[in-house]
C-alpha cells in the first residue's frame, strides 16, 4: 500500500480515536466505575468498525497480554492502569485515558489527561503544561530534525514549568504495527538520535509529574510514581509532511 493510502486510512482511524476519547472524556463522571469506561470504549471502537489495540497485546516488558481494551491510568498511576469494575470515579480524580485501535489494517494510539469534577490549581497546572509541551514540540517536528531535538523540547518545556519529567517511557513509531522499533524519548540532546524523514507516522508521549518523576512497576503493565506524587499524560499519533506534523488523533 501506497503512502497516500496509509495516510487516508490512518486520518479515518485517528479522527475516530479522538471522537471515542471524547465521548468517554465527557463520561467519566464522579461515581463511575472505570470498568464502564472500558466497555464503553470496547463498544465504540466496533461499532465504527474498528478492532482494540490493546487488548490481548502483550507489551516486551510484560509476562502475560493485556487484558483490557482501555488504559484507565488514575492519580499517582502513570501509565496501563487497569479499568477494574471495583474503582470508582470521585471529585478531584486525575484519570490518564489511553486507547489505541487498529482501522482497516492499520493501528493508531492516543492519550489524554482529565481530571474528575474539580482539581487543585497544581493538578490544573500539570495538566496544561504536559499539553504545552505537546503543543510546543509540535511545531519544531519536520524533516531533517532528530529525536534528540523532539526530546529536548518536550523536557525544556516541562522542567522549565518547575514539573519532572517521566523519562521511562517514549513515544513509538506506529501504522502496521502499535509499537515500532523507533523510540521517542521525553529528554534528549538537540542534533541528536535518529533523522526525523517526511512520510514517517509516529507517536510523541509527553508525561509529568508533580514530584521526581521515578517510577515504580506494581503490577505486570501498571506503573506510578515512586513518591505518588500524580502525573499527567498526553499522546497524539502524527504523519510528517513536507512542513510540519500533522495531528491524526485530534486531543488538544
Amino acid at each position: 500500500m501506497n503512502f497516500e493510502e496509509k495516510y487516508n486510512i490512518m486520518k479515518i482511524g485517528g479522527k475516530i480515536l479522538g471522537e471515542i476519547l471524547k465521548i468517554l472524556s465527557h463520561e467519566a463522571k464522579e461515581g463511575v466505575n472505570l470498568k464502564k469506561l472500558n466497555n464503553l470504549a470496547e463498544e465504540l471502537i466496533y461499532s465504527y468498525g474498528a478492532e482494540p489495540a490493546f487488548k490481548g497485546y502483550r507489551a516486551p516488558f510484560a509476562a502475560k497480554e493485556y487484558p483490557y481494551t482501555l488504559c484507565a491510568s488514575l492519580n499517582e498511576i502513570i501509565v496501563h492502569g487497569y479499568p477494574e469494575e471495583n474503582i470508582y470515579l470521585k471529585p478531584g480524580d486525575v484519570l490518564k485515558l489511553d486507547l489505541g485501535l487498529k482501522y482497516q489494517d492499520y493501528f493508531l494510539d492516543s492519550a489524554i489527561t482529565i481530571f474528575v469534577e474539580e482539581a487543585k490549581e497544581e493538578v490544573i497546572y500539570l495538566i496544561d503544561i504536559t499539553k504545552k509541551a505537546l503543543k510546543e514540540v509540535l511545531r519544531i517536528i519536520k524533516p531533517g530534525i532528530r529525536t534528540g531535538d523532539i526530546g529536548w523540547k518536550i523536557e525544556s518545556t516541562i522542567e522549565d514549568a518547575g514539573l519532572s519529567v517521566i523519562k521511562d517511557f517514549c513515544g513509538h513509531d506506529i501504522g502496521e504495527f502499535l509499537h515500532g522499533d523507533l523510540q521517542i524519548f521525553n529528554f534528549g540532546d538537540p542534533g541528536q538520535g535518529k533523522l526525523i524523514k517526511e512520510g514517517m507516522f509516529f507517536t510523541l508521549e509527553p508525561m509529568a509529574s508533580l514530584g521526581s518523576g521515578e517510577i515504580e512497576k506494581i503490577d505486570d503493565y501498571v506503573f506510578k510514581t515512586k513518591d505518588n506524587s500524580i502525573s499527567s499524560h498526553f499522546e497524539v499519533t502524527l504523519v510528517v509532511k513536507e512542513n510540519g506534523a500533522e495531528v491524526l488523533t485530534p486531543i488538544i
